[in-house]
């Protein structure tokens, strides 16, 4: 099982400026190899594979106006070729959308590194042409060269601070798993609802809590400060670009992307510390509901507090955590009436609307919580 881990790199006024070369050469060439896709499209001529493009790369590099791409790693360049490439085969396969020009302005500034050149010495990890970084964890890494093999390493800039991430070949862990099923049901009000054997659990909406909201309000007043600030630039300046941006809206800007990141980070952590602790009662499975989050946010009443409540990272921390561990992870189907049927008698109510949120059963009058009603079928869930 490979096991991804992110560290925080620490370099030197030097490393850094290399590090940024590395990066917009990264992004110079995905925009390079996309024009020249689209213009073969153009013409009618056929798509290449990534190893031919590379051939096309190697010439390019040849050429009087682009030597500059020579002082960067040329794994890293063609490792952006492959990914244009895997872009293409995920749109053909009809996955995703089709593949886009990077913009320095609006995609998070990463590139991919040279798997082979990789090692920890100490406090440093050395890096193909940028050289030994300092660096900082609370991982044990392997020391050495040749020790350990990475895969996928790639390093990025997000909230001001350089993170290398990378897998590791590790085993999954022996452990003796007890004798019951976890069943979860996520929703808005809460983040979870957990039912196992004759005991439940109920976890808190991390946004409602204090902290969260004296962020949210701090946010708000920063937001409405640039706003005032454009407002006025744009009266006092006639002739000036109509986005002019002063030393004092960047500033305010920084201060709005720091808190963001805070915000994000405490998500982040509480659905790490939620699934963790979940994990740990070793259930010999989990069930949850395969729910279609896409379609979710399509509602424009509850979209945002879908969003903030990361379903998708909470399902898929559980799924390799569960790996991990050896714990069957099961998805009830789509269509399953969680919330409709009762968990005594297993009659369904057709007529339940999301607006009820205590759950009466016409038939064995056993009336309970909406939501641990539904965790306590998920958790009784069998395959058909």
């Amino acid at each position: 099982m490979t096991k991804s881990m992110r560290i925080r790199l620490l370099p030197n006024q030097e490393q850094e400026q290399l590090l940024w070369k590395h990066t917009n050469a990264s992004r110079f060439i995905w925009n390079w190899g996309l024009a020249y896709q689209e213009n073969l499209f153009k013409i009618g001529e056929k798509h290449l594979s990534g190893y031919s493009l590379k051939k096309v790369l190697t010439q390019l590099k040849k050429e009087e106006d682009y030597k500059w791409l020579n002082e960067v790693s040329s794994q890293t360049l063609g490792n952006t070729i492959l990914d244009l490439d895997d872009a293409y085969k995920r749109f053909f396969n009809k996955i995703s959308k089709r593949p886009k020009f990077k913009k320095k302005s609006k995609v998070k500034p990463k590139f991919p590194v040279r798997t082979d050149c990789i090692y920890f010495i100490n406090d440093c990890v050395n890096i193909e042409k940028i050289g030994k970084i300092k660096f900082q964890t609370n991982y044990i890494l392997p020391q050495g060269k040749n020790v350990c093999k990475f895969s996928n390493p790639r390093i990025c800039f997000e909230n001001n601070k350089w993170i290398l991430s990378f897998g590791v070949e590790c085993e999954k862990q022996a452990v003796e798993l007890n004798d019951f099923s976890l069943g979860i049901d996520l929703g808005v009000k809460t983040l979870a609802v957990v039912s196992f054997g004759d005991k439940s659990a109920v976890f808190k909406n991390i946004n409602k809590t204090k902290r969260i909201k004296n962020l949210k309000r701090k946010l708000k007043h920063l937001q409405r400060k640039v706003s005032r600030k454009y407002h006025t630039n744009n009266k006092s300046n006639k002739y000036e670009s109509k986005w002019f941006k002063s030393k004092n809206i960047l500033k305010t800007e920084e201060q709005i992307k720091k808190i963001y990141a805070k915000i994000s980070n405490i998500r982040k952590d509480y659905v790490h510390q939620t699934t963790r602790s979940l994990v740990n009662l070793l259930p010999k499975r989990v069930v949850m509901e395969d729910l279609n989050i896409s379609g979710m946010m399509k509602n424009r009443h509850l979209s945002k507090a879908i969003q903030e409540q990361c379903f998708y990272e909470f399902i898929r921390q559980m799924k390799y955590k569960c790996e991990y561990l050896n714990i069957e992870f099961i998805q009830a189907n789509r269509f399953y009436p969680s919330s409709k049927t009762c968990s005594n008698c297993g009659s369904i109510k057709k007529d339940l609307k999301l607006k009820h949120r205590t759950y009466v059963c016409e038939h064995c009058k056993i009336v309970l919580d909406r939501d641990l009603n539904a965790a306590i079928n998920l958790a009784n869930y069998s395959k058909v």
